[in-house]
């Protein structure tokens, strides 16, 4: 993210997504048509945490800086400063890469 500074509220992260091969492992090349959206991506931002029963700030676990896998529907959409990112739940975030 640039020029714009832009937080995420309680436990939704920023994403973006990550491209994909642009070849099958045999080779064959993928045209941009019959590409899927790529389901993994780097965390931008994070938010700073939800609160408990007792009002207790619970921080997220994923970071900035992280490699994601997220579900193929997850999150909305967003362009900023002419990126196009994601912004989802810390739950709709399947796991951490590496």
């Amino acid at each position: 993210m640039a020029k714009t500074k832009f937080r995420p509220l309680h436990d939704r992260v920023v994403v973006r997504r990550v491209e994909s091969e642009e070849k099958t492992k045999g080779g064959i090349i993928i045209p941009d048509t019959a590409k899927e959206k790529p389901q993994e991506g780097e965390i931008i931002a994070v938010g700073s945490g939800i609160r408990d029963e007792a009002g207790k700030l619970v921080p997220l676990d994923v970071k900035a800086g992280d490699r994601v896998l997220f579900g193929k529907w997850s999150g909305t959409e967003i362009k900023l400063d002419g990126e196009d990112l994601l912004i989802m739940k810390e739950s709709d975030i399947m796991g951490v890469l590496g």
